[in-house]
């Protein structure tokens, strides 16, 4: 937006980065829900040890994802009406929570996928399956939106 002010670029960044993590946040809290609730289940006792660290990590993963992508929220309720130059460094350490967040996220969806497929099948199979997930997580997510940034610079 050339035409906006520095306060109302920042503004607009902030409301856009809010607005992004509400369609996060309700994908860690379903992996975190799903992942507390597992061991409670009939026949968790008959999960293997590898399973048992797979699911650790996943569950770990997603209960860091959370603090991640809730963060930015939190400060912003903490730091409310502190000024424009306050609110632009919650921006930044905001953006960088929510990369965080996401990429927690991955590991955790990528790990779940691996918990779930070698329960139903076979290592080999959720070791497949869950390097093809981490594979479309990794280029979607990562990949893309940095081979664009670099071809089309850095906005000023």
């Amino acid at each position: 937006m050339a035409d906006e002010t520095r306060k109302e670029r920042i503004d607009r960044e902030l409301i856009e980065l809010l607005n992004e993590l509400r369609v996060s946040l309700p994908g860690v809290q379903v992996l975190f829900a799903f992942l507390l609730i597992l061991p409670f289940q009939n026949g968790w006792q008959r999960v293997t040890e590898l399973q048992q660290d797979v699911y650790f990590a996943a569950f770990i993963c997603a209960a860091i994802a959370g603090i991640c992508l809730i963060s930015p929220t939190a400060n912003h309720r903490i730091q409310f009406r502190q000024g424009t130059e306050v609110k632009e460094h919650l921006l930044m350490r905001a953006n960088l929570a929510a990369i965080a967040g996401t990429v927690f996220l991955a590991l955790g969806m990528t790990m779940a996928v691996f918990l779930i497929t070698d329960v139903l099948f076979a290592a080999t199979w959720a070791a497949l399956v869950a390097g093809s997930i981490a594979l479309a997580l990794l280029v979607l997510w990562y990949v893309m939106p940095i081979v664009t940034r670099i071809r089309h610079g850095r906005p000023t």
